[in-house]
């Protein structure tokens, strides 16, 4: 298959495969993946007539690898396009592939910036024939319109089909005349609906939905207020059964494509790797952690569906301020994809009812006392408000809920807070602590750079298999602690130690040490490596709390590896990693593959970043990486989060056997 891969010096860049209709009918349109890079970078220069030539060797089917300097893109574009016209006679098909393993460091840096080839992977064999058929009836029939009437416009209504749902949640749609692929928020599996092209690009399009034309058995009825408003639960009206049906579909895919798993490959078919999904037992008020914030510009969508992936007032329909609270106060939730807007909501079913109560309490005091307590705006960087967390723990003694409250202002003034304090305390004896964070960054993030506690301890606690944890109010800690339970316990599991405390664990991206703690007791020494200070100081407050010194935590970068990281520690049995959503970095890779440890256990909340990494520590590929080093042993997605989009997988590898 003939290939083309760019290689932009110093500039992240997401690859591209090459194919011929003849070759193969494969998915999506050329201009818009080096189209949309092109424009990004505005470089304006031109292209050797050699590399041109290249370029026809390569779509004529010998493979050619093209270096070219950042300088060339937009050229390299301008000159593509008549090539491909000129060789194909028809538009091309180039299929966007961010997990080749040539040029790794470029596709690394843009995994989070590639979430349209993310959702779009799973759809690709089944649009082929769709993509093509149009242009096939244009050269047969002069009369028929061309290709330029199957694409459809921005702004047009139009109907779809909904097929399946992406990675991320977006319904994969097909239009009813044409089969084109619509990516729509809110659009269920197997729905008919009337949706609103919003982004029109050359091999897909973005709607948002208007209404379902025709209901599916799977939709039931979503008993959030805000639901359809808030970008949250973006699945709460599909059945359960079904939310756990296509985010296994998800991972199969992203496996079987991304991380080169297929039933192609010789060491067996995805199948035979991918374990059921294990299903979450409470759909709701589950999270342990929910974050709020302040804001001046209070949106209340003007009608159903209509914040849906908003990007600019151009693109997506008028809201309109609410006329219930003051014009510039607002306290909720960020609208979808604006970070200046906020939705003010009434309560969130994910988190505890007490939660809840406390929410209500804040935000009726912090309206009421508005002119006192303004919020912070994030475009003039003026204002007192700026979050509210909630987080809950549990009581070692009672088993009830313990309740933390970060108010996370602008400046430390306690006397303007003091009287919320008070009355939060003589209503909910569940509250132990209350912090204030005070944050000065304009960045809008809770992060803060001083800590005062106006309440109560600075902690609260949490049990989590047999171990008590302290929590602080910016530590990490999964947000659902009895799904939690659920996957700590699967990752001892497939970790396979022996239990006679003969075994090294390197645990990576060891947070607070829960992973690595819980799996102390069976191991010689857990060896736990995590780059946020404050996690550091709190995995190893966790250790002397239960008890524990066969456990050595170390705050350090794992992006930014030396070469004697590995004096730091033995030669570790068991390698746990749990990275965060960009994944792995090329150099932690490469380090896991000369480590050559027996095992390697890899927890992951983003499939799509995990199966480009499996693909690399087993297939190899460029830049000195070993093929052939580990071997996949089996994929388990776990269902953490109902109703959202998000999937957690353990994976295990073992160590292939030099002969």
């Amino acid at each position: 298959m003939a290939r083309l891969l760019l290689l932009v010096h110093g500039t992240p860049y997401p690859h591209a495969q090459l194919t011929s209709s003849g070759d193969r009918n494969s998915a999506l349109a050329t201009r818009d993946t080096l189209g949309r890079i092109s424009r990004q970078l505005q470089f304006e220069v031109s292209l050797s007539v050699s590399v041109i030539r290249i370029l026809q060797g390569t779509l004529a089917g010998r493979q050619a690898w093209v270096v070219c300097s950042k300088f060339a893109i937009m050229a390299l574009w301008r000159s593509f396009s008549s090539v491909c016209c000129t060789s194909f006679g028809s538009r091309p098909c180039v299929v966007p592939l961010h997990t080749r393993s040539r040029a790794f460091s470029v596709r690394n840096a843009t995994a989070s910036a590639s979430s349209d080839v993310d959702q779009l992977l799973p759809v690709f064999e089944d649009v082929k024939e769709n993509l093509q058929e149009p242009t096939r009836r244009s050269q047969s029939s002069p009369k028929e319109k061309g290709p330029s009437s199957y694409f459809p416009k921005k702004g047009q209504d139009i109907e779809l089909v909904c097929e399946s749902l992406a990675y991320k949640g977006n319904g994969v749609c097909k239009v009813v005349e044409t089969g084109f692929v619509v990516l729509c928020e809110r659009a269920l599996p197997g729905e008919r609906l009337l949706a609103r092209i919003v982004k029109k690009k050359r091999g897909f399009a973005e709607a948002y939905k208007l209404k379902t034309l025709s209901v599916h058995h799977n939709a039931v009825a979503a008993p959030c207020q805000h639901f359809g408003d808030c970008g949250g639960c973006k699945t709460q009206n599909l059945a359960y059964h079904a939310q756990l049906h296509e985010k296994e579909q998800q991972v199969h895919d992203l496996i079987a494509r991304t991380g080169r798993f297929g039933i192609s490959q010789p060491d067996g078919p995805t199948g035979s790797y991918l374990k059921p999904i294990v299903p979450c037992p409470m759909e709701f008020h589950y999270r342990n952690k929910m974050e709020f914030s302040f804001g001046t510009q209070q949106w209340v969508p003007a009608e159903s569906y209509s914040s849906v992936g908003q990007a600019n007032d151009e693109e997506y329909p008028e809201v309109t301020k609410s006329e219930s609270y003051s014009e510039d106060f607002a306290l909720g939730l960020h609208a979808p994809k604006r970070f200046d807007r906020i939705l003010p909501i009434n309560e969130c079913l994910l988190q505890h009812d007490v939660a809840n109560q406390i929410f209500k309490q804040v935000k009726a005091y912090c309206y009421a006392n508005s002119k006192k307590l303004p919020a912070y705006d994030v475009h003039t960087h003026k204002g007192f408000l700026r979050h509210l967390m909630i987080r809950t723990g549990s009581d070692l003694k009672t088993g009830g809920p313990q309740i933390m409250v970060n108010l996370v202002t602008s400046t430390f003034q306690p006397d303007l807070i003091q009287p919320l304090v008070t009355s939060l305390v003589d209503e909910f004896p569940q509250m132990v602590s209350f912090v204030n964070n005070v944050a000065t960054s304009v960045g809008n993030t809770s992060q803060s750079d001083e800590e005062h506690v106006l309440f109560g301890g600075r902690v609260i606690t949490e049990t989590l298999r047999g171990l008590q944890f302290e929590i602080s109010a910016n530590s990490f800690f999964q947000t659902n602690t009895s799904q939690a339970e659920v996957l700590y316990r699967m990752v001892e599991e497939q970790s396979s130690l022996k239990g006679d405390a003969s075994e090294i664990i390197l645990d990576l991206f060891c947070g607070t040490g829960t992973i690595g703690l819980s799996m102390a007791k069976k191991a010689k020494h857990v060896y736990g490596y995590e780059i946020v200070p404050e996690a550091v100081v709190d995995a190893r407050r966790n250790a002397e709390r239960n008890g524990i010194r066969n456990a050595t935590f170390i705050q350090s970068d794992l992006n930014k590896l030396i070469n004697d990281f590995h004096q730091d520690f033995p030669q570790p049995d068991i390698v746990i990693t749990d990275p965060n959503r960009p994944g792995m970095h090329l150099k932690l890779i490469k380090f896991l593959l000369n480590l050559r440890a027996r095992r390697i256990v890899y927890v992951s909340c983003n499939p799509s970043t995990c199966a480009r990494d499996l693909d690399l520590l087993c297939h190899g590929g460029e830049g000195g990486l070993e093929p052939q080093t580990y071997k996949l042993v089996s994929v388990q997605p776990v269902d953490m989060f109902p109703h959202t989009p998000h999937i957690e997988c353990v994976c295990v590898l073992d160590l292939i056997e030099r002969s």
